[in-house]
């Protein structure tokens, strides 16, 4: 079966005073995912405990975050979880602004004949 992207959602998470990288990464996530419903997934005949999701988290000191707590934001689904260099850390004194972004990409395997046939019969 193909593995087809489906859907790309795109967050940002903010900590203002805080210096906690796994709090941004999931907010970033949840930023999102929870402005969507996908649909699309039962419509096409599968569960969503069917979809792969491929999360990628930007901060600037990736080593800082804890994938299991940002995997674990998925209310459905399979998780796997990439945190890259990127984000933002912004530094004035003593104060520590964090930005984090997230990409989820949702994938599913498709049977062929899900994707639909081009030998579709036409009635005359």
């Amino acid at each position: 079966m193909p593995r087809k992207r489906l859907v790309v959602e795109m967050g940002m998470g903010v900590d203002i005073r805080g210096s906690d990288y796994t709090k941004v990464a999931v907010r970033a996530l949840k930023d999102a995912l929870w402005h969507n419903s996908l649909t699309v997934v039962p419509a096409l005949g599968y569960t969503v405990d069917q979809m792969e999701v491929d999360i990628e988290i930007g901060v600037a000191q990736p080593d800082q975050v804890n994938e299991d707590e940002v995997a674990a934001v998925l209310p459905y689904g399979k998780a796997s979880v990439t945190i890259s260099k990127g984000g933002l850390d912004i530094r004035e004194d003593d104060k520590h602004t964090i930005v984090a972004n997230a990409a989820a990409v949702v994938y599913l395997n498709l049977e062929s004949s899900a994707l639909g046939s081009s030998e579709r019969s036409t009635e005359e």
